[in-house]
């Protein structure tokens, strides 16, 4: 017995691609316009921050000398090879994909539905089939995009601010570790000349002794001094090895291969007045970047009050109806009703924000005021006690000494005397060359809080 089938028809979709294709365009030319990025004015960093702006300095395939190193070359490698540096330039990378992600816009969404088949009775089949394809796009209300967009370019502004603050870290802290090593350098040739000149006192002691001229106890102090001489003479040698290392670590190397540094403690220079120095705090990225902060968190009240506007979904596409081989339009629009959530939470958070802003810029404001100011008073007690030491005890320490010296030698002095005198000259020495780096070491700061160097300001002649 034959049985009767019946013929299942599928749906055809090709009758719903010219509907389709007019759809698809109508909704991109709503709704696909590119997003063009712009770098907000203020969140660009000043081209320049002083001396310590070393972009020209910068080669990336430099590597340490293995001779001297001077301070133009250890910034140059600070800023090329800093690994705290490099980790703040990925953030801004990170920062303009987050930019580029802010302006794109959502997705359309296409959507395949059919209905009445394998049913029961006549919808057993697909005979009376309904397939629908449709797209559907989200409309962000209420200006999201742009808002959005704008709160991402100022989180841009922001990691450059960030990293021009890492930038000026980085020098700052260049400049102190190549003074410590200079500094190092200058207690070893101190040390060395010292331990000299307690050589030359115990051969003087030694030929007095031989010629019956003194007694050996007397030889004895002067080698219990050349001893000491020498032991403090290896501990400088070993601190200086560790600034260097010290110096070599800022640039991520682990051991240092340059053998000396080149530069000079002893060039000082007249002091501009505070006045000059807190008008220019400003300059610090850590004040200046408050400025694009407060904008971004005003942004970002606009964005969250935004956010409180529904979104609409609208829905477009066409019907296939098999039974009757019709097609048909389908239409849908979807808003979300604000009735219990407005975003009152988020906007009130934004606000609070944005009061907490004006708080913590005055705070970083002060924070830097009294930095300087501290560093302003250690470096103009340094420059005075520099100057005094350079023009009054330093010749009169080593007049003093000399005098002794030539005394003893012609039997008017006793030992005793020339080791004290010898012990003066040293300590006068030694607390030139400390006053010295401290001097070098308090400027590198003021330099770094104010983000231009002395050396460009005016003078005010203070001394």
């Amino acid at each position: 017995m034959e049985q009767n089938q019946i013929p299942t028809q599928h749906p055809e979709p090709e009758k719903l691609l010219p509907t389709m294709t007019l759809l698809l365009v109508f909704l991109s030319s709503c709704y696909t316009s590119p997003a063009v990025y712009q770098q907000p004015r203020e969140t660009l960093p000043p081209r320049g921050i002083g001396a310590f702006e070393r972009s020209k300095l910068i080669k990336p395939e430099q590597r340490e000398p293995e001779d001297t190193l001077t301070l133009q070359d250890a910034l140059s490698l600070a800023m090329s090879h800093n690994p705290e540096l490099s980790i703040s330039s990925w953030r801004v990378h990170a920062s303009k994909a987050r930019t580029l992600q802010a302006g794109l816009r959502p997705n359309p969404q296409i959507e395949g539905e059919v209905e009445n088949f394998a049913g029961s009775s006549t919808l057993g089949g697909f005979d009376e089939a309904e397939t629908t394809i449709s797209l559907s796009q989200l409309f962000e209300l209420g200006d999201k995009r742009r808002k959005r967009l704008r709160v991402a370019e100022l989180g841009q502004g922001l990691a450059e601010w960030d990293l021009q603050a890492k930038r000026l870290q980085v020098i700052s802290q260049t400049s102190l570790a190549f003074i410590e090593v200079l500094a190092g350098q200058r207690r070893v040739e101190l040390q060395s000349a010292s331990l000299d000149l307690a050589r030359e006192v115990l051969d003087s002691v030694t030929e007095r002794e031989n010629a019956g001229k003194s007694s050996p106890i007397e030889t004895i102090r002067a080698q219990i001094v050349v001893s000491q001489g020498e032991i403090s003479l290896g501990r400088a040698r070993r601190s200086l090895d560790a600034s260097r290392a010290m110096l070599a670590a800022i640039w991520g190397s682990r051991s240092a291969r340059f053998t000396s540094a080149i530069g000079s403690l002893d060039e000082i220079q007249d002091l501009p007045p505070l006045e000059s120095l807190t008008a220019r705090i400003s300059k610090n990225p850590d004040v200046s970047r408050w400025d694009v902060e407060i904008a971004e968190r005003r942004a970002r009240i606009e964005l969250v009050a935004a956010e409180a506007t529904p979104d609409a979904t609208i829905t477009g596409g066409a019907r296939l109806l098999q039974g009757t081989e019709d097609t048909a339009f389908v239409v849908g629009l979807s808003i979300p009703l604000p009735i219990h959530d407005r975003n009152q939470g988020r906007l009130r958070e934004a606000e609070i924000d944005l009061s907490r802003a004006t708080d913590e810029r005055r705070a970083a404001e002060i924070r830097v005021h009294s930095a300087l100011i501290d560093a302003y008073q250690a470096l103009l007690s340094s420059f005075q006690e520099v100057t005094a030491l350079r023009e009054q005890v330093l010749p009169a320490a080593g007049a003093a000494y000399e005098g002794i010296r030539e005394s003893y030698r012609q039997g008017k002095l006793t030992q005793l005397d020339v080791l004290e005198s010898q012990k003066t000259l040293f300590e006068v020495r030694d607390q030139y060359a400390r006053s010295l780096t401290d001097y070098h070491r308090a400027r590198a700061q003021v330099e770094g809080l104010v983000g231009t160097p002395i050396s460009e300001l005016k003078i005010g002649g203070l001394r």
